[in-house]
């Protein structure tokens, strides 16, 4: 380098703090508290990527302990993204409406970072492929995401080496669907649940996998609410059916096994 690094520059703080263009005209004082929980947000996901796929590749090679150490790190990378709606929520309806019209067609819905962390978490959907056709950065990220082992795949393979008797069928299923809850699966868990001073380190990433989707089952609840108080049922942006979408997606379960062996014990 021929400068010294410097504070800005390590982090590159003059294209960063310019990445923020407000679209409104007159520009809306409140569109720079959008634009910025939407840029954070997307910061954090890029993180929690990081680390979601990290922690896979460790499953994959029998390194439990740092695996856990990554999901730890999500864990809190989570926190973040569900107390950023807080701020969010200050943005009441009437000042939402004053720049909500110049956001024309993007919506959330679009974040490829977001469906990336719901696919290594095991909730493929090759169809969101399509919504990313035109972004050959997007659509690379999300096929990689597809196409690998989930979170979850991973970690039945791992019990399945250590003699935990994961069915061989749910071991060779194609990776690019997504799971749906097997009977099966809930006795391998129940054996673990039932003695877990016998199986310690899975039982606690049985635990840290309930501790993730719990995390994103508030998060999903924190932006339901927020959408409810600042549009109420109006449609989202981007033509998205707003709140009774977010309303639906809460059903929708990444691990249910781990949720029915409560049930079971």
């Amino acid at each position: 380098m021929s400068e010294p690094l410097t504070y800005g520059r390590y982090l590159h703080l003059d294209a960063l703090l310019t990445a923020q263009a407000p679209l409104s005209r007159p520009e809306a004082h409140d569109e720079l508290l959008f634009i910025i929980q939407h840029q954070t947000s997307e910061l954090w996901l890029k993180l929690a990527l990081h680390e979601l796929t990290g922690a896979c590749d460790d499953l994959a090679d029998d390194d439990l302990p740092l695996a856990l150490k990554r999901l730890a790190r999500v864990k809190h990378v989570q926190k973040q993204l569900i107390e950023q709606w807080t701020v969010l929520a200050t943005l009441t309806p009437t000042e939402y409406q004053r720049f909500r019209g110049f956001l024309g067609s993007s919506s959330g819905f679009q974040s490829y970072q977001y469906r990336a962390v719901e696919f290594l978490l095991g909730a493929k959907d090759p169809a969101m492929l399509e919504i990313h056709a035109d972004d050959p950065a997007a659509h690379a990220l999300l096929t990689a995401a597809l196409e690998r082992p989930s979170l979850y795949d991973e970690f039945l393979r791992l019990l399945a080496r250590r003699g935990h008797a994961v069915p061989a069928d749910l071991l060779e299923r194609d990776v690019r669907t997504p799971h749906h809850e097997d009977p099966r699966l809930v006795e391998v868990f129940r054996a673990i649940y039932d003695a877990p001073e016998q199986h310690w380190d899975v039982y606690e990433t049985c635990e840290e996998l309930v501790d993730i989707e719990d995390n994103l089952q508030l998060w999903r609840f924190r932006h339901l609410k927020t959408v409810e108080r600042t549009i109420g049922l109006r449609t989202g942006t981007g033509g998205t059916t707003g709140a009774s979408f977010l309303r639906r997606v809460l059903d929708l379960s990444f691990f249910p096994e781990l949720y029915a062996v409560r049930t079971a014990l």
